[in-house]
């Protein structure tokens, strides 16, 4: 019944999603100090779990059941609920996007990009909030902002209705948590204690590879079949990203006089995420210019963040909800039927109409998800802190919330707070 090509393509890209979580901690680990690198990567692996448990509960269902052409979501916004704890989903069930797949396949690859979207948002709060708040976050953001995205542009709902594309999670992963990493920026302010700043390049550079290796499962994995358009999305990401990294790097160069791997990578990771709603939907040649645009843009974004002073301390609006923002709008422009006959004409081949509705849509997602981020912890401040203290931010929080530090070089001199002193392990 099922194409055994097709469905060992999509375990294969479900896999490679999942390594990109860890891969993140990876990332994010090495930009910060040496005393909150086990509280930024806990808060990536934890998803993997805590993810997993909301998808199995309510996620899938709350992103793929019912449409809103038929009417039987809930107003274009969520699916039903028909499918919570994946009621009446078997082995031999097909696919929805896929028949020669099994949807246990389908089921698997999302939950994989279900689980690296609220991770990406700790690098903007890095070394400030509560673990505690964190888990509640997560839940939460995932039940009021991501799972509706999902199905408003992927599940049938009310934007995949207008005709909006997004290959790979141009809206759906990386804007909406850009957005969400802003919002949460602004609403818990500023670092109270001096940090280092990365503390382990050679950690980072690792996990940008691990990140740059997994997309290729992430976009070419959207096509949910091993063909040409995936073989398209493929290529394309490899293109955006060398040329997003070059370009990032020679702008670094000129403006910052010296040639800086950090740069680099970060030019990288921007030529990712802008190719990801593109992929499958443009040609190479578009490719090349998606990359150099988002090295640019992006770059100059985080320049403006600076400018105002956002403490988004690992730049993640900049890349991911620039990057993403930027994504959708170009598909606008380099989207072209003659690469994909399900995608739509862009600007450059005619497409004004397509153009208008993807900047609506990508504007909305923004807004929508920095200002109900901002509300959700706003209300759970309400229950339990969200920030930690000055004197925890000083002490560093690995020690003080989890008890752990990732380089037992030396017993530290003072107490947690409300705590015995550490015994060393050497």
């Amino acid at each position: 019944m099922f194409d055994t090509g097709n469905t060992s393509f999509m375990l294969v890209a479900s896999a490679l999603v999942l390594l990109m979580t860890p891969g993140l901690a990876l990332f994010y680990g090495g930009l910060v100090g040496k005393k909150n690198v086990i509280t930024i990567m806990m808060q990536s692996f934890v998803s993997m779990a805590l993810t997993t448990m909301l998808w199995f509960v309510v996620g899938y269902t709350m992103c793929f059941s019912g449409d809103y052409t038929s009417g039987t979501d809930i107003g274009g916004i969520i699916g039903n609920f028909n499918l919570a704890f994946l009621h009446g989903i078997t082995p031999m069930t097909a696919s929805p996007v896929n028949p020669t797949i099994p949807i246990t396949a389908f089921i698997a690859y999302q939950l994989m990009s279900a689980i690296i979207t609220p991770a990406l948002i700790t690098g903007a709060f890095a070394n400030r909030v509560r673990f505690s708040a964190y888990l509640i976050f997560l839940v939460v953001w995932m039940l009021f902002v991501y799972f509706p995205f999902i199905h408003m542009v992927w599940g049938g709902g009310i934007m995949a209705a207008w005709g909006v594309k997004d290959f790979g999670g141009g809206i759906v992963v990386h804007n909406v948590a850009g957005f969400a990493a802003l919002g949460s920026v602004l609403y818990i302010g500023k670092r109270k204690a001096r940090d280092a700043g990365m503390h382990n390049l050679p950690l980072f550079a690792l996990g940008t590879g691990l990140l740059w290796f997994g997309w290729f499962g992430f976009n070419a994995g959207a096509e949910f079949s091993a063909n040409g358009i995936s073989s398209q999305a493929f290529i394309n990401t490899q293109v955006s990203a060398s040329f997003a990294a070059m370009t990032w790097l020679f702008i670094s160069w000129w403006l910052e006089k010296k040639p800086k791997m950090v740069g680099f990578l970060t030019g990288v990771l921007a030529g990712l995420v802008t190719i990801t709603p593109a992929a499958g939907f443009v040609s190479t040649k578009a490719a090349v210019a998606i990359g150099v645009l988002s090295g640019i843009i992006c770059y100059f974004a985080i320049a403006l963040k600076n400018k105002f002073k956002w403490d988004d301390a690992l730049d993640v609006w900049g890349i991911h909800g620039i990057g993403g923002f930027t994504g959708i709008i170009l598909l606008g422009v380099f989207g072209w039927t003659a690469i994909n006959e399900v995608g739509s004409n862009g600007l450059f081949h005619g497409g004004s109409s397509f153009f208008g509705l993807q900047v609506l849509a990508v504007a909305i997602s923004s807004a929508y998800s920095l200002v109900i981020t901002y509300i959700l912890l706003l209300v759970i401040n309400l229950f339990t802190p969200v920030a930690v203290t000055k004197e925890v931010e000083e002490r560093g929080l690995d020690f003080e919330l989890h008890g752990e530090d990732a380089y037992l070089e030396e017993e530290p001199a003072i107490a947690p707070i409300g705590g015995k002193k550490k015994i060393s392990v050497n």
